[in-house]
């Protein structure tokens, strides 16, 4: 069976068939997985039984690994991530927030691969935003308060002590082993409009969450465009819905997407096992 890339009806996304990803790839495939990638910024390779050496594996096919803060590793890796919810937890849905991954680090990763190990009969959906589209259909006097402006991201909302990921939801019993530091209030400056280092194309980059304000900015002139620019960037025209199953890898860009978790899966576990795709 040759390898095929089937694009959704979405904003962007698509599927990759034939390949077993249990078995190392030779350079062409990896070459054309990349070309895919770029070009539909979010793939799913459905049907893989996959260990977590085949995980890492495939991860660094595009990179090395990122730096992974805030959340402990699973037990004998360095690199792997589990993203998982236990049947009776009532924490917060993890991810709920439109975010790209790890925006408020100096050299933020390439991309983030993710692989459904149980996955419930219903909800749980990823969904995806193209930032490359919002910006290419923004009004031109939004983009034009946006350009040359400098945003500043910061993990300080979330993994703080004080978080929403903090000391009292670790308390109330998440599965998930999130480690809270006060380093989180550190921030990071990062164009609101970047161009691609590998595409060339332009995209917006960050939402609200991880991007806590705009440089040389302040009071309600700083909310009110923070505010317009995360209700145009996540509008439905710009998403796509990934629905989950298990043995599905998903692979995304997150120089080009922002993303978020959904719920409706309540009284059922979940587990994802995830790397992080570091700078090249």
């Amino acid at each position: 069976m040759s390898l095929s890339v089937v694009a959704s009806d979405q904003s962007c996304g698509a599927e990759v068939r034939g390949l077993d990803l249990s078995r190392p790839l030779a350079k062409e495939q990896v070459a054309t997985i990349r070309e895919a990638w770029l070009q539909h910024l979010v793939l799913s390779f459905p049907d893989q039984q996959l260990t977590d050496d085949d995980l890492e594996r495939f991860t660094l096919y595009f990179g090395p690994f990122g730096d992974d803060p805030y959340i402990a590793p699973i037990p004998g890796r360095e690199h792997v991530i589990a993203v998982k919810r236990s049947a009776d937890e009532t924490t917060s849905i993890f991810a709920e927030q439109w975010h790209t991954d790890w925006s408020f680090q100096a050299t933020p990763p390439q991309g983030t691969c993710l692989y459904g190990i149980t996955i419930p009969p219903q909800g749980g959906d990823t969904l995806f935003a193209n930032q490359v589209s919002a910006l290419e259909q923004m009004p031109a006097t939004l983009r034009q308060r946006l350009e040359g402006k400098q945003a500043v991201h910061s993990a300080v909302l979330g993994y703080s002590p004080g978080g929403v990921l903090g000391d009292e939801d670790k308390a109330a019993g998440r599965s998930m082993d999130i480690r809270p530091s006060e380093d989180a209030a550190a921030t990071q400056l990062h164009p609101i409009i970047r161009t691609h280092p590998e595409t060339g194309r332009q995209s917006l980059y960050g939402a609200l969450g991880y991007m806590i304000g705009i440089e040389g900015m302040e009071g309600e002139e700083e909310s009110a465009l923070l505010t317009e620019l995360y209700e145009w960037q996540t509008r439905e025209a710009f998403h796509y819905r990934h629905k989950w199953q298990a043995g599905t890898l998903l692979m995304w860009d997150n120089r080009s997407v922002l993303h978020r978790a959904t719920g409706g899966f309540e009284g059922y576990d979940r587990l994802l096992h995830r790397t992080t795709i570091g700078a090249a």
